[in-house]
């Protein structure tokens, strides 16, 4: 079987409230910005390829008084990105030592993932492959990208396990016939990889 990995809150802790909660004075105000000027949709766009220089020329003529905060998003990206999340990097490197196929799909800007890369070597060294959105102008849950690695690879969408932390990506996997799991802990995941057979305790 080969394991499919969604990177972002499944293998590295991302959270731009982590950035915003030393540029605003309350939660209320990191809540009301990530809602309504840097939101998810406007993210995923950069997740799509389009460059963080017009993603923050947009939002800020949407709103021109968080100019500051705005393109914080850009250059101080890498506050966003935590750290690994360790139980998930220990299960990643047990299947590794097993040979255990590893391959990547994830929602992430090209230029960022690269930056993420060099922080964090294991994103470059554990994988066969990864498909980056932000390289293909491909999204999850987009059956296309989730065929791109099949294709790519010479896989049987029946021979992976996709393991995300979003439903909708998960569903996603699932109908281009993908097994998959949604990502709750770490525990959870070695414990569906256990039943399956795919990790040895």
């Amino acid at each position: 079987m080969n394991v499919v990995f969604d990177l972002g809150n499944v293998l590295v802790h991302w959270d731009p409230r982590v950035l915003y909660r030393k540029i605003f004075a309350t939660e209320e105000e990191v809540t009301w910005f990530l809602a309504n000027v840097c939101t998810a949709d406007w993210n995923l766009e950069q997740d799509r390829g389009r460059s963080f220089e017009d993603a923050i020329a947009e939002a800020t003529a949407r709103h021109p008084g968080y100019a500051e905060a705005i393109a914080a998003y850009h250059h101080r990206w890498h506050e966003t990105i935590v750290a690994p999340i360790d139980g998930t990097l220990a299960i990643l490197e047990a299947l590794k030592a097993q040979g255990t196929p590893l391959y990547a799909i994830t929602n992430w800007h090209q230029d960022k993932f690269r930056e993420t890369q060099a922080r964090f070597p294991f994103l470059a060294a554990s994988f066969r492959d990864i498909v980056v959105s932000g390289d293909e102008r491909l999204v999850k849950p987009d059956p296309a990208i989730y065929r791109l690695l099949l294709d790519r690879n010479g896989l049987e969408a029946s021979s992976c396990l996709f393991i995300d932390d979003s439903p909708k990506n998960v569903v996603g996997a699932e109908a281009v016939g993908m097994k998959a799991h949604h990502f709750t802990s770490p525990e959870a995941l070695r414990n569906h990889l256990a039943g399956l057979g795919l990790l040895r305790a």
